[in-house]
């Protein structure tokens, strides 16, 4: 029986999904799942949602809470965190700052550097408690900034660990739909409830594949397959119809223009949303030129409303979820694009699967920096999560990813050797804010985030 354990199970994010995902496995449902959070009052609602489906259901599955994460390790299997160091607020105050200085509003530049800056000591110490209380137990890692985190766990802890997002398989779904592709779409019954960050369930399309790789958020669509034949030339075909990919539903995040416009220019589709895309590249958001962003489709601050918003939501989000265990609505067994259950799956009975993940690049795209966190697909069996080698990618996809992975690297030896002049070269080369700021305006928005986050770099030089 495998011991299963959430930090930051209070996450209305992962933990409604995560759950389920689990439960939605025959082999699982004898398993512990341990809920771990800080906040005592997100823990207990979420423990109190695991428990109410699980009663509902029959199931043998053991839950338990706890705010004492070495409590919630002893002994663990698996280990998946979803955290936000510090909180929304801290997210917001940075976000401000990066969004005034228009240096960017999605995960990546200023914000995602000091969210790094604050996330990475936190799970550090998470994986230094599991060397000590289970050293064998794989990290699933849901928390961003993904590429910056998982570096760092694989560089300064012994942890097998991997980090999961679920940005390839919504797009393999977007770009089946856009082809008009038949497929099985799961209704969203009465108890189940989705977030508005891409989360949802796992439509069913049994004729397509792909092979994907690169970063986590820019990786690469190098395959997409429609029974088994290259499915390019009709995406491109159909692609010539703007309102296919301009309409409000196109993506979860609204229409899907940055990435239509890669893709053009490119050759290949890139994951994840187009307001994301569109802060990794210094095409896009361009100063003082709001006639591009109309064009594009997207906003200065879709991040920054969307935090701004957080508190009001959640609260909304804890009374629906209350109401719905004080009624008796049955929580529907409902499978999520996550990855984080099937990997517990393949690894516990032996029955393989195919993830993306991000891992260390240890020669997996050998035209990208031996050492950063790539996102590959991962074969997952008894024997663990093996990842798949790449070879070199299409050279300037390559070089695109490159321009992040620079800044990636310098913002991963800033945080561990607490060195500001390293988040300042990294700030200075991150894509979009090199394309946007001067040097001295880079200098001066560090030196208030710096201000802001002042209890975060006690101890830097």
């Amino acid at each position: 029986m495998a011991k299963i354990v959430l930090i930051g199970a209070g996450s209305h994010a992962f933990s409604r999904h995560l759950i389920p995902d689990i439960l939605w496995y025959p082999e699982l449902r004898d398993s512990t799942i341990t809920l771990m959070d800080v906040n005592k009052d997100s823990l207990e609602l979420m423990a109190a949602f695991a428990k109410k489906m699980v009663e509902q259901h029959g199931f043998n599955t053991k839950v338990e809470a706890t705010t004492d994460r070495r409590m919630a390790l002893e002994g663990a299997d698996y280990v998946i965190v979803a955290i936000e160091a510090g909180g929304w607020q801290h997210a917001l105050a940075d976000l401000e700052i990066s969004t005034k200085y228009e240096a960017g509003d999605g995960w990546t530049g200023p914000a995602m550097l000091f969210s790094a800056l604050r996330q990475i000591p936190v799970l550090l110490d998470i994986c230094h408690d599991m060397e000590e209380l289970c050293p064998d137990a794989y990290l699933l890692n849901y928390s961003n900034p993904m590429p910056m985190i998982c570096w760092a766990i694989s560089d300064y802890t012994c942890i097998k660990n991997v980090g999961l997002c679920h940005s390839v398989e919504n797009t393999a779904n977007e770009l089946s739909r856009y082809l008009g592709i038949p497929y099985k779409d799961l209704p969203v019954p009465e108890g189940a409830i989705f977030d508005h960050f891409g989360s949802r369930p796992q439509p069913e399309f049994k004729e397509i594949s792909h092979w994907v790789a690169g970063l986590n958020h820019m990786a690469w669509f190098l395959e997409f397959k429609w029974q088994g034949k290259d499915a390019y030339p009709l995406l491109r075909e159909r692609l010539k119809d703007p309102s296919i990919y301009t309409r409000p539903d196109a993506h979860w995040a609204g229409p899907d223009v940055v990435r239509v416009e890669l893709f053009k220019t490119f050759g290949y589709y890139v994951t994840e949303a187009s307001w994301i895309v569109a802060n990794l590249v210094p095409y896009y958001y361009k100063k003082d030129r709001d006639d591009v962003l109309e064009k594009l489709m997207i906003h200065k601050s879709f991040l920054l409303s969307n935090v701004q918003e957080s508190g009001d939501r959640r609260a909304k989000e804890d009374k629906e979820l209350r109401a719905q265990i004080k009624s008796g609505v049955k929580f529907p067994i409902i499978r999520s694009v996550e990855y984080g259950a099937t990997i517990i799956h393949s690894i516990e009975t032996g029955i393989p699967s195919r993830i993306n993940g991000n891992v260390k690049n240890t020669g997996l795209i050998t035209n990208l920096t031996e050492g950063c966190c790539v996102e590959v697909p991962c074969i997952v069996d008894k024997h663990g999560i093996s990842p798949c080698y790449i070879g070199d990618l299409p050279s300037q996809l390559a070089a695109l990813n490159q321009a992040n992975i620079s800044a990636q690297k310098l913002a991963v030896e800033g945080i561990m050797e607490k060195d500001k002049k390293k988040l300042f070269y990294s700030l200075l080369l991150d894509p979009l804010t090199g394309a946007r700021l001067t040097v001295e305006e880079t200098k001066e928005m560090l030196d208030k985030l710096l201000k802001v986050e002042a209890e975060s770099v006690k101890g830097y030089k």
